[in-house]
Parts: structure tokens; C-alpha cells; sequence
């Protein structure tokens, strides 16, 4: 098979180049696992409770991780997906020359960079790639150094965040056909290229692009120049669709939940939303490249539209969403709620 990205030497790079977490002693370390393992188990009985919605399958237990473990992960899942898709675009053809020997280690070196960045970024995540129905990675660096950086009272800033990453698991194990249909839209991405003998080529340079800007803060250029056929756009707008939907669920039920279990939420999300937007202009500029200016803005439009749902139809009228993939809110309706009411509900 065609070989793409070096993901030994990817997970190496991202290893080496992965910062050191806040320092703790093992007492504390251990402390901080138990505590996180318990409060999503707390979560989910919030989540379901103020939800409705209930798991389908058997969900996996919590995987608390370091930044390293992290990156391994995320490593594991996109060669599970991205290595099928590379084999049908290459007709399995074996890499025959010496430059795309030496390209897939550039790109493996590429791709552990640009993760190195994010391991020490993400609080927690519901991993989809790797695993059926997926797994709720937390990481509990980052959580112990941005709730000292905020000054957050600790029990109650890990309950804040278990709540927004039980939610994502539970769309996925309470709507279990979200997975496939996600993992279809990566696939209907690449089905839509008009170009397929090319689009490794893009594929690599558009991870190119991002190593670069992690060194480059005038950088102006966007993951979306990789986009080049109508038929991506299109799948990019359902995909944009979705994730709005349902990053702006997750910030709805936690904000929802919130002010019932946690003291302190108002002053976390106060000082959680300055932290957001602030950065220096290196931060600033691969946040926007890797996509993490959209994702803060899917948040307050994801969350104003769900708000928008249930003030009309209520919760139970609201899980219609998930129904199926014909429910879900279409790009344009997300700024009006009253259309998707009217479409699903009519």
C-alpha cells in the first residue's frame, strides 16, 4: 500500500516536540485520574438526566491521558482511517521511488509537529476514529494548568469539563449511527475530488501548510485552500453543519447543568471564555490555521441555535435532531431555528 505519512515517526516527533505537563507529584498525579474517572461517571447521570437521551451501546470507560498518550491516540486513529482511503486512491500500488519514501517521512515529521501543538491544547475529546463507538479521552495536563492559570476551584472546573465531553459521548453512543455517518462524510470528502491522481499531493501539502505555520505567525493561509471542488464545498458544509450542532449541544447542556452542580460555573466560564480569546499572534495565527477559530465560533452559534430549538419544541422535540442524518440542521437553518422547526416538525 501507498505509504502517506510515516505514522511511527509521526508519533515520535509528537512525543518529542510534546511540552512537559504542570508539575505534580504522584500523590497528586494519582489524585487527579481518580477524581476525573468519578466525576464522568457524575456527568453522565447529569447529562442523561437534563438530556434525555440514553446510551444504545456499551460505553467504553473514560481514558485519562498525558499529552503524549494523547497524541499516540489520535496517531492510532487517522492511520486507521486515512490509510484505507490512501489505498483505494493509490489502487494499492506499493511506494516505488525514493522521493515518496522521503516524502511520507516529511509528512510524518509534519503531522507529529502539528500534533505536539494540539496535545498540549485539548482539555478532552470523545476520539471517533480509532475505535467503534469510540473513546472519552481526558487530558489531564492541560486540565490541571489552565484550572491553576484561571484559579478555578479544581473539582468544580473538572465537573465543568466532564460535563461538555460526556455530552459529545453520548451523541455518539446514544445516536449510534452519528459515527458512521461522520466517518461516511470523511470518505464522501475525498469521493468528491474531481482529481484523485493529485489529491495525495494536496493532502500533503495542505499538512505542509500547517507545520509551517506553527513557525510562521504571518502566515495567511487556511486548511479550506486543500478545498478545491464544488463537490468538497458540499460535503464541507454538511460536515460544518454537524460539528456546529454538536460542539453548540455540549456548551448548551453544560451550561444547563452547570449552575445546578457547580458553584462556581459563572466565574469559570467568565474567566474560560477570556482565556479563549486571547493569544499571542503565533497562537492566534495556527489556532485559525488548524481550524480552532472555527470551532470557538461553532460554539456560540451551535449553542444559540439549540437554545433557539428547545425555547420552541422543548428537549424532547430538540432530540428529533437525531432522528436521523435527514434531521439533521442543515448549514443555512443553523442561523434559524424556525426553519429547521418547520421542516423536521411540520
Amino acid at each position: 500500500m501507498a505509504q502517506f505519512v510515516d505514522w511511527d515517526l509521526a508519533a515520535a516527533t509528537a512525543g518529542a516536540l510534546a511540552k512537559t505537563g504542570p508539575a505534580v507529584s504522584l500523590d497528586e498525579a494519582t489524585q487527579v485520574v481518580s477524581e476525573l474517572r468519578a466525576l464522568t461517571d457524575e456527568a453522565a447521570g447529569h447529562v442523561a438526566e437534563y438530556t434525555g437521551l440514553a446510551p444504545q451501546v456499551e460505553v467504553p470507560p473514560v481514558r485519562v491521558v498525558d499529552r503524549r498518550d494523547w497524541a499516540k491516540v489520535n496517531i492510532a486513529g487517522l492511520r486507521q482511517v486515512i490509510g484505507p482511503l490512501v489505498s483505494r486512491l493509490s489502487g494499492d500500488k506499493q511506494p516505488g521511488t525514493f522521493a515518496d519514501a522521503i516524502g511520507s517521512r516529511v509528512t510524518g515529521v509534519q503531522a507529529g509537529t502539528i500534533l505536539a501543538y494540539l496535545s498540549g491544547r485539548v482539555l478532552g475529546q470523545y476520539e471517533v476514529f480509532s475505535a467503534d463507538p469510540g473513546q472519552l479521552l481526558l487530558n489531564a495536563p492541560n486540565i490541571v494548568e489552565v484550572e491553576r492559570k484561571i484559579n478555578a476551584d479544581s473539582r468544580d472546573f473538572r465537573l465543568w469539563v466532564c460535563l461538555h465531553e460526556v455530552t459529545h459521548r453520548t451523541q455518539f453512543t446514544a445516536v449510534p449511527w452519528m459515527r458512521g455517518y461522520f466517518l461516511g462524510e470523511v470518505q464522501a470528502f475525498v469521493d468528491a475530488s474531481q482529481d484523485t491522481s493529485h489529491i495525495l499531493e494536496r493532502l500533503r501539502r495542505g499538512v505542509a501548510t500547517l507545520s509551517d505555520a506553527l513557525r510562521d505567525p504571518e502566515s495567511r493561509v487556511s486548511v479550506l485552500d486543500i478545498v478545491q471542488t464544488p463537490g468538497q464545498k458540499a460535503v464541507l458544509d454538511r460536515l460544518t453543519a454537524l460539528m456546529t450542532l454538536l460542539e453548540g449541544h455540549a456548551e448548551f447542556v453544560m451550561d444547563g447543568v452547570g449552575p445546578e452542580v457547580i458553584p462556581s460555573v459563572e466565574s469559570i466560564r467568565s474567566k474560560f471564555n477570556r482565556r479563549r480569546e486571547t493569544g499571542n499572534p503565533l497562537e492566534k495565527a495556527v489556532r485559525r490555521l488548524l481550524g480552532v477559530e472555527v470551532k470557538m465560533r461553532q460554539y456560540a452559534e451551535g449553542r444559540k441555535f439549540v437554545h433557539g430549538v428547545v425555547e420552541r419544541v422543548g428537549m424532547t422535540g430538540f432530540n428529533k435532531i437525531f432522528t436521523s442524518p435527514l434531521s439533521l440542521p442543515r448549514l443555512e437553518e443553523l442561523g434559524d431555528p424556525d426553519a429547521w422547526v418547520a421542516r423536521v416538525h411540520s
